[in-house]
């Protein structure tokens, strides 16, 4: 029995970080903890397994930054090794260890983040907008007629995967169908391991053409890249692009069209052209982090971290959102902040997430066009009828209803570019570390190890449910190769039934 650490406290007085209060009011029970015991507290995760959560915004970094002391290989964690996590928990999705860039160190780590930083360097932010823009255009037509809409559901939740798919290669067809079952993934309905056998069908398929002829796109780069990707390498990186960056951009999107509509500080501004939406964005990754906390780190050895004796093999969650709030760094929380990017929701250090330009290319460009097309955008109903729903992990916008007067002159959206035509050029030689070239998230909202809460389990069983929960078999589109017979037969390694339904039952409720 340790004499100190985390087994210096009594369980029963350790505040939980998932249940009703965690729920309710996050925000608040962070603030509570740190009132409590400073820069880092101990609290208890699902199953009422210690770990520690990192408050303060010096404490965050020192973690993010020192993988000497602080591993992200999740096979040190103390209750892993005592066997005390049952197999079914819902930390599993999020924390067991899988051959990734994410649980990941040293040599290794370099190896995988290196053809992850190169494959998403070989964007630039113009080709990128093209994208966006073709594709916010596609989806405002949609609803501007109207005079009102649903943003988050009609706009936020759809914008990023079909411009996603386009970076990775994936044929113009699947766009839409993989919106669905992304938002079927995350939201937990009783379909969702079926959403996630298509996503992992349609990787392959994509792969597979790729390798017979390649493009300038995540796939033809992560599969010819000189660091010798295996297959499975390759579709679990793809997947955490493509999934991770979706959910993560979708929060960064809604929160920053929420902030532009409800705050007059920011709307006035707008409108009088003093401010930008890339300032909207930076007060939106200070002030609601689309990842809330990240897990997490593990403790090579014995140490000690804002005043508490950390114990080798215990586990430490990053709080990006707790961190961001620090009076140390924010004495005054009213105070803007234009751009000024030391927050925390890009992570730091070694793990810090590539592709901050990505992310943030498409979160910025989609809300300035929005902005451009509906200029008299305004919200529906008042500011207090606005819900989220909270996790362990993260915080979701749930609705937001705005009216317009109604358009029906805009703009036929661009021509698609062929995927196999050149799109990019490369701005930037990928590296190493988190640093180069503006790499600091796959999503512009988190970090590498926020990308990891989102593995899934291998598989390819035919077909997608629609999002409404009602089963139905997808049309494939001509020659997709994702028929039914198809992806049933496609080889894939083998599969642990469960592990989706533990996940977004975390993300979403």
């Amino acid at each position: 029995m340790r004499e100190l650490g985390l087994q210096a406290f009594a369980p029963a007085g350790l505040r939980r970080l998932y249940g009703p209060e965690a729920e309710a009011d996050p925000a608040g029970l962070y603030e509570r903890l740190r009132a409590e015991h400073g820069e880092v507290a101990p609290v208890l995760l699902h199953g009422d397994l210690p770990a520690w959560l990192v408050l303060g915004h010096s404490a965050n970094l020192t973690v993010m930054r020192t993988p000497s002391r602080f591993s992200r290989d999740s096979r040190r964690w103390t209750a892993f090794q005592e066997g005390l996590v049952a197999p079914d928990s819902p930390l599993m999705p999020v924390i067991a260890w899988q051959p990734l860039c994410v649980f990941a160190d040293g040599a290794e780590h370099r190896r995988l983040r290196e053809a992850l930083n190169d494959g998403l360097n070989g964007f630039d932010r113009r080709g990128i907008r093209r994208y966006v823009t073709r594709f916010t255009d596609q989806l405002v037509r949609e609803f501007g007629p109207a005079g009102h809409a649903e943003l988050v559901t009609r706009f936020a939740e759809h914008l990023p995967m079909l411009v996603l798919t386009q970076l990775v290669g994936m044929p113009e067809e699947y766009g839409p169908r993989l919106v669905d079952a992304a938002r079927d993934l995350m939201k937990g309905t009783e379909t969702a391991i079926a959403s996630n056998d298509y996503v992992v069908a349609s990787l392959r398929r994509t792969m597979e053409r790729k390798r017979i002829t390649p493009g300038p796109d995540l796939v033809s780069r992560l599969l010819a890249h000189p660091a010798g990707l295996t297959d499975d390498e390759v579709l679990e990186h793809l997947r955490v692009v493509l999934l991770a960056a979706n959910e993560t951009t979708v929060n960064l999107i809604a929160d920053t069209l929420k902030l532009i509509l409800t705050d007059e500080r920011f709307r006035a501004h707008l409108s009088g052209g003093h401010m930008t939406v890339p300032d909207a964005l930076d007060q939106v990754l200070w002030d609601s982090a689309p990842m809330s906390l990240v897990a997490g780190r593990w403790a090579t050895g014995d140490t000690e971290l804002g005043g508490q004796r950390i114990k080798a093999g215990d586990m430490l969650l990053l709080g990006l959102a707790a961190g961001n709030v620090d009076p140390v760094v924010r004495p005054d929380l009213a105070k803007p902040l234009h751009g000024n990017r030391s927050h925390l929701a890009f992570g730091s250090g070694p793990h810090e997430c590539p592709g901050q330009d990505v992310g943030r290319a498409i979160a910025d460009t989609g809300i300035d066009i929005l902005l451009t097309r509906l200029p008299d955008l305004q919200l529906a109903v008042d500011e207090s009828e606005l819900t989220w729903t909270s996790a362990w992990l993260s915080r979701h916008l749930v609705a937001l209803p705005v009216e317009f007067t109604p358009r029906t002159d805009l703009p036929e959206p661009l021509a698609p570019t062929p995927v196999t035509a050149p799109v990019t050029t490369a701005t930037a030689t990928g590296t190493a570390t988190a640093t180069a070239a503006g790499a600091a998230a796959l999503t512009g909202t988190g970090s590498e190890e926020s990308a990891g809460g989102t593995e899934s389990t291998e598989g390819a069983t035919a077909g997608v449910r629609a999002h409404a929960g009602v089963p139905v078999q997808p049309a494939s589109p001509a020659g997709d190769g994702l028929s039914p017979a198809s992806t049933a037969s496609a080889p894939v390694p083998r599969q642990r039934r469960g592990w989706w339904s533990l996940l977004t039952g975390l993300l979403r409720r």
